[in-house]
């Protein structure tokens, strides 16, 4: 299986301020990883700290379908 997590970072945000926020999406999904069975066809919307939805984590085969 592959697991894949594409988050889409603010442009206008400095590099620390993306880097903050994305180890904080990272810690919180990571986190809440034993929730899902992680097979091919689960997944998530990822959401930063302004509850806005920001990308997505996915469970695919390992071909990647």
């Amino acid at each position: 299986m592959k697991f894949r997590l594409e988050v889409d970072l603010d442009d206008t945000a400095s590099a620390e301020d993306s880097a903050r926020e994305l180890g904080r999406i990272l810690r919180y999904w990571g986190g809440n990883l034993h929730h899902y069975a992680l097979e091919p066809g689960d997944g998530s919307a990822v959401h930063d700290s302004g509850h806005r939805e920001v990308g997505r984590w996915s469970i695919v085969s390992a071909d990647g379908s």
